[in-house]
């Protein structure tokens, strides 16, 4: 068979069948009388041996040794063509992922989009110094995608760097929260950490409440732990059982206990709140440290059914629980009689943040 005729039934081009006689590759068996190359069937086959090899990616190169050494084994080479091929989908994945943020900016012209490529390198840094100074010196002029924001958020190890994302997050003009709470399913948990802290930060800006409250279900504590905090600074009752779970846990017990004593200026909520913490004492009567630290949380607590409780618990048994309790007794009815008028709602005097004590 002429090249011609090669070419028109197995779709190389003459131009691509002479290449491959040059390299040696495929060399047509016989010439004809004048001179034109002549395949044969067996010429043929290898023609579609070497565009069946093409397709996978390999070169000219690795096609004629793949062909040609019988000692050759596709096993290693289709390893290293795997792996390279994994390599150019996740360049070709990040190029993507540039250009989509390059469009997300709208920008009006090139030294736009020349400024939004200089802030993607600065925030890609290696160097945690350049990241911060890159989120910091932004030009106020150059819209940045929230996206672009709440990606790196998640993707940021380093604690200052990420406080300035979530701040340049906070004057976007967005809100990112689709990019974060997609962050919240991550298999890695200090992505979800960071995702809940980043969510954590938003005032009002529509489904945060109902992302964090997925995030109570999370199976890691800090995220749960941050969720309950910011959804009962919100007002949400659910987050109750949590927060009191912080307070027997001794894990950010002060913050947990003014969020509860929050909560608890809702009447309803109120006795809700009392009758988890109660509970908990009688769950814990042979830890000190716990029910002091439950005693504690009481006296953030706005109604009476608090104060009669720690009445009740000034004449505890366990000493250290009714020394507690007397010395929060004394305080709360000093406000009283100083006209404050309030039942809870600030740790009393003496009492450290850090400590709880």
């Amino acid at each position: 068979m002429l090249i011609g005729d090669v070419a028109r039934h197995s779709g190389v081009s003459t131009r691509m069948l002479r290449h491959y006689d040059a390299l040696g590759l495929v060399r047509p068996t016989g010439r004809t009388a004048g001179g034109y190359r002549e395949y044969s069937a067996e010429d043929i086959r290898r023609i579609f041996h070497v565009e069946s090899l093409r397709s996978l990616g390999l070169s000219l190169k690795q096609i004629r040794r793949a062909l040609d050494d019988q000692a050759f084994t596709p096993a290693t080479l289709v390893s290293e063509l795997i792996r390279w091929t994994e390599d150019r989908l996740e360049r070709e994945q990040e190029l993507l992922e540039r250009l989509r943020t390059i469009d997300a900016s709208a920008p009006a012209g090139w030294q736009d989009v020349l400024r939004v490529v200089e802030l993607m390198q600065g925030i890609n840094s290696p160097s945690a110094a350049r990241r911060q100074q890159t989120v910091l010196t932004r030009s106020e002029s150059v819209p940045v995608p929230a996206e672009l924001l709440a990606n790196a958020i998640l993707a940021e190890a380093d604690p200052n760097v990420a406080g300035a994302l979530r701040w340049a997050l906070a004057r976007s003009g967005d809100d990112g929260v689709t990019t974060l709470a997609a962050g919240l399913h991550s298999e890695d948990v200090d992505v979800r950490r960071r995702a809940v802290l980043a969510i954590a930060r938003m005032s009002d800006t529509p489904g945060v409440t109902a992302v964090l409250a997925d995030a109570l279900g999370d199976p890691d504590p800090p995220v749960r732990r941050h969720a309950a905090l910011a959804l009962g600074k919100r007002g949400v009752t659910a987050a109750v059982p949590a927060l009191v779970g912080m307070v027997v846990e001794g894990v950010n017990d002060v913050d947990a206990a003014e969020v509860l004593g929050t909560l608890s200026r809702d009447p309803g909520c109120e006795e809700r709140i009392v009758t988890t913490l109660v509970d908990e004492l009688a769950a814990h009567t042979a830890d000190s440290a716990i029910r002091i630290r439950l005693t504690q949380a009481l006296v953030e607590l706005s109604g009476t059914t608090a104060r009669e409780v720690l009445h009740r618990l000034a004449d505890d048994d366990d000493r250290a629980v009714a020394l507690v309790a007397s010395a929060f007794v004394g305080v709360l009815e000093q406000r009283s009689s100083d006209g404050d008028g309030r039942g809870g709602g600030g740790a009393p005097p003496g009492r450290d943040r850090s400590t709880g004590l």
